[in-house]
């Protein structure tokens, strides 16, 4: 994994060597800006996981810096460094959404108990990532629902199209309620093989049957004092339904080939895309389980049902491929806002990482987004041909990118200018293409 890494934005280069080193210390890259320009520049080019910046600096100060990047990094935690004893500036700061404030000289234990803190929040933000983000109503009332749900312990039922973010709306409840220091134990029911499925679920005893040769926790067991997310609850076959039931009403489970029952404290989150009340009227599932674990239903938004959230989602996903200095055209723009999105958010990923590695310059054009493999955007065009076009542009890329660094004895920046490419994109497509 890459390591976090941070913007130090002061113009003192001993202040500027004394974090670096103390970051460095945490295992924390550092990138340094040495005034409010610099940071804004080195903030569009690269994906920060916390910010450091002093009050004061040649072109302006800090807070001009923090509210700018509640706009354009909102993401971000900064904190400030303030002179001794500035109460004011520090709550100031505070106001305009900085995370937190240093004073002045530098007390290097709160210094590091501060980048541990902004870091933890850095990751719980980028967990709940980009399918949470929004301001539409729709959004909105989500967000307030899994605020509250959160603090309670009854069983969720989280519904939605595939691709919505189902499993990162479940996460969140998690993340935010008194069970996120337990686990989180994600399931996905139509992946279980339906003879491992009681094995899988409940565990079993060695020598029970053949193949096992040790005892196993079962995914119940294992999400003991936390939470177990059950996702796409609808392929779960009728016996085991009845078998579910029993866990949820009893908190007990039974590992297959054992004489005794297991106590175990789990709250129960399920998802689907299907319509379980249809599913219930037709015998398709179990009345009783349906209650039981839609004692609350959350709804996930389709995307089209959020038309204003789409560049805005847009802009954080190109971010979060590191690729924000690409933009998107004004064309593209309004063909993605224009688009149905039958695959939600998971497609708009796609599409715009595929769109990165097709573009040309750092602008993102019409014609880039409608070359998705499977997109709809263009239905004429099956799945299966339109993947099949992605699989042989690829090839093309790999074949063109190969020769390239060839001719020019594998230098990057050489090859870069040979195809017409920014040397950052071409790093991306090697990483992208797997090219060794």
């Amino acid at each position: 994994m890459n390591k976090p890494l941070a913007l130090v934005v002061d113009d003192e280069p001993d202040i500027c060597e004394l974090l670096a080193l103390t970051l460095g210390r945490m295992d924390v890259d550092t990138e340094v800006a040495a005034n409010v320009g610099a940071a804004k520049e080195k903030i569009a080019a690269h994906r920060f996981d916390l910010c450091l910046t002093d009050m004061r600096l040649p072109d302006g100060d800090g807070l001009q810096l923090v509210e700018w990047m509640q706009r354009h990094a909102p993401g971000v935690p900064v904190a400030v460094i303030t002179a001794h004893g500035n109460v004011e500036t520090a709550v100031q700061a505070l106001k305009l959404g900085a995370f937190d404030f240093i004073s002045k000289p530098l007390d290097l234990k709160n210094l590091r108990n501060i980048i541990e803190s902004a870091l933890k929040l850095q990751a719980r933000q980028e967990e709940k990532g980009s399918r949470l983000l929004g301001d539409s109503p729709a959004m909105r009332r989500l967000r307030d629902m899994v605020e509250k749900v959160a603090r309670s312990q009854a069983p969720v039922h989280i519904s939605g199209e595939s691709g919505t973010g189902k499993e990162l709306v479940a996460r969140l409840i998690h993340d935010s309620g008194p069970r996120r220091d337990g686990p989180f134990v994600p399931v996905n029911c139509g992946a279980i093989p339906t003879e491992l499925m009681e094995s899988e679920f409940f565990g079993h005893r060695k020598g029970s049957f053949t193949g096992a040769v040790s005892d196993k926790t079962g995914l119940i067991q294992a999400a003991n004092e936390g939470t177990l997310f059950l996702d796409e609850i609808a392929d779960l076959p009728l016996p085991m339904q009845v078998k579910l039931l029993r866990v949820i009403q009893e908190q007990t489970v039974r590992p297959v080939g054992a004489s005794a029952e297991e106590n175990v404290n789990v709250r129960i989150l399920s998802a689907t895309h299907r319509n379980l009340g249809a599913m219930v009227a037709s015998g398709n599932f179990r009345e009783d389980l349906y209650y039981r674990i839609n004692v609350i239903e959350l709804k996930v938004p389709a995307l089209r049902e959020r038309d204003n959230d789409i560049l805005l989602l847009a802009s954080h996903i190109l971010r979060r491929l590191g690729a924000s200095t690409t933009s998107l055209s004004a064309g593209a723009e309004n063909k993605l806002v224009g688009y149905h999105f039958p695959g939600n958010v998971r497609e708009l990923e796609n599409m715009l990482e595929r769109a990165v590695t097709l573009c040309t310059d750092d602008t993102i054009s019409e014609s880039d987004l409608a070359l998705q493999p499977g997109s709809t955007a263009e239905p004429e065009v099956s799945g299966k041909v339109a993947g099949g076009l992605g699989d042989q542009l690829e090839d093309v890329q790999r074949q063109a990118i190969l020769e390239a660094l060839e001719t020019t004895r594998y230098n990057k920046t050489a090859a870069a200018k040979l195809l017409g490419l920014t040397f950052r994109q071409l790093r991306y497509r090697i990483k992208k293409l797997g090219i060794d």
